[in-house]
């Protein structure tokens, strides 16, 4: 579980860069074969999955504080443009960026 937790605080730090399978997979010296099952088996979702999941609920919180545009929302938690944003924060949400931003407490 240590090594796990040394995967996803990687991720966690790093989710505004691109975070290829190869090197998650490097980080603890496995193929990525291996590291994308075994990272399944521990936390009941593939890696890019939860990457996904990691940075909508990064967007959530920063859609919140209202300081900063969608478009930089965006980019700050890794997507490469606002409608790739959009598209994979409506898939997990049910709702847009800019409603969830607007949307009574």
């Amino acid at each position: 579980m240590n090594r796990l937790r040394c995967v996803t605080e990687y991720i966690e730090d790093n989710l505004e860069a691109d975070l290829a399978l190869v090197d998650l997979a490097n980080i603890l010296r496995m193929n990525v074969f291996h590291f994308a099952r075994s990272f399944k088996q521990s936390t009941g979702v593939p890696p890019h999955q939860y990457v996904l999941r990691q940075r909508i609920e990064r967007a959530k919180s920063l859609l919140v504080e209202q300081g900063s545009s969608i478009a930089e929302v965006a980019l700050r938690c890794g997507f490469g443009s606002q409608s790739n944003f959009t598209t994979a924060f409506r898939r997990l949400t049910s709702v847009t960026p800019g409603a969830y931003r607007n949307a009574p407490e």
